[in-house]
């Protein structure tokens, strides 16, 4: 005869197994509703982008980030003065190595991390967990400065729409902004 320590161990287990595949099965269920079908393993390879395609969709963040440059740095230069704009083309010229070291910066992660790897995962590997943190600290920073942004410019879009709405130009970015 089975001890009931034994006996309750048996029920804990049957009850966990039950639980964990009713809970994949609505969890594939619920994949396959926002998702849609697993693309088959003989179609894989077709579904990938190229290098020329995948780079500028997974480097969308700086190119968001940078949407809003040459606004900003014109409106900056006029307030400061209009003999300033005589740096623009210098700025712009800077503005243009970064992409340039963003972009082979990219290209380098994608071959060395072909599964898929952020900041956190390149930092962490190559440098440590310090640095790994670092890297995910400013990363989080840039999301919320982003839409920040984003915010921003369609705010200031609405107010040359909507010249009335300018005196709530600072409460409508604030209540808006994340």
């Amino acid at each position: 005869m089975e001890e009931p320590a034994t006996k309750w161990s048996a029920t804990i287990r049957v009850a966990t197994k039950s639980v964990a595949r009713t809970n994949t099965r609505l969890g594939a269920k619920l994949r396959r509703l926002f998702l849609g079908a697993p693309i088959p393993t003989a179609r894989e390879h077709h579904e990938r982008l190229s290098l020329f395609f995948g780079l500028p969709v997974f480097a969308s963040d700086a190119l968001s980030s940078a949407a809003y440059a040459t606004e900003a740095i014109l409106s900056i230069l006029i307030l400061y003065s209009v003999t300033a704009m005589a740096l623009q083309p210098a700025i712009t010229i800077s503005i243009c190595a970064l992409y340039l070291i963003v972009v082979i910066s990219y290209h380098q992660t994608v071959f060395a991390y072909p599964s898929g790897g952020g900041s956190y995962i390149v930092a962490s590997d190559n440098l440590g967990e310090k640095p790994a943190l670092i890297a995910g600290a400013a990363l989080l920073i840039d999301y919320i400065l982003t839409v920040a942004v984003s915010v921003a410019a369609g705010m200031a879009a609405i107010v040359s729409a909507f010249p009335a709405l300018h005196g709530m130009l600072v409460p409508l970015n604030v209540s808006l902004s994340p």
